[in-house]
């Protein structure tokens, strides 16, 4: 495994940390989807997607996947005892009854106030919104998972978002490879460190302020 993928799946690691037993879970295309491959086989969790699954299990191995059983985005998957297929309105229903725990999510930028920027960067063509207004808006709880730095060495957490906004003030945790940050009422707070990471680096590269958790050590 590369270099990317060892950091993408530390992020998937770190997240499936926030998941308990008895859960409903959505999860985003890219990092997101690598969470079910970090989750104890202990934990009962029921894993949705928006094109009409309930009960999706980890990514199937090189070979053996199912034409037609995919996730959101296209990708195959596998699925548990008890899962249950449905159309996408019954799908968007769920959401929207505010029936998912978590929603994890993958993000372009997110503010200091958890402003929500994940679905286009202007000039480019994008196929559309996908459902994470709706997720964004109405899961228990929002965690987003992405890179702390875009292409260009810029910080992703901002204390606005330059892009366009898919839902103010919704994100609850971000999880990149440097840090995990919680957004609350008075801000950001610095929770922990991934492993090797000083927080000189994470002050430096995140343009945004933060304060420490009364736990961060």
């Amino acid at each position: 495994m590369g270099v990317g993928g060892n950091i993408r799946n530390l992020i998937a690691n770190r997240a499936a940390q926030e998941i308990k037993d008895g859960m409903v879970v959505n999860l985003g295309i890219g990092i997101p989807s690598l969470v079910p491959n970090h989750l104890s086989k202990e934990l009962n969790v029921m894993f949705h997607a928006e094109n009409g699954v309930l009960g999706m299990g980890p990514t199937p191995p090189m070979g053996e996947e199912d034409e037609n059983l995919c996730n959101a985005a296209g990708y195959p998957v596998t699925v548990h005892n008890g899962a249950a297929y449905f159309d996408s309105t019954v799908a968007f229903g769920m959401i929207r009854r505010g029936k998912l725990d978590i929603t994890i999510l993958g993000s372009l930028q997110v503010s200091e106030k958890g402003d929500l920027a994940n679905w286009i960067v202007p000039g480019k063509r994008v196929p559309g919104m996908g459902g994470a207004m709706e997720l964004s808006q109405k899961a228990k709880k929002v965690i987003v998972l992405m890179n702390h730095c875009d292409k260009n060495g810029e910080s992703k957490i901002l204390p606005a978002c330059t892009l366009p906004i898919t839902t103010p003030r919704c994100v609850n945790l971000i999880i990149t490879e440097l840090a995990v940050l919680e957004i609350t009422r008075n801000g950001l707070v610095l929770q922990e460190l991934m492993p090797g990471v000083t927080l000189e680096t994470v002050t430096l590269k995140t343009n945004a302020p933060f304060t420490l958790s009364p736990s961060f050590k």
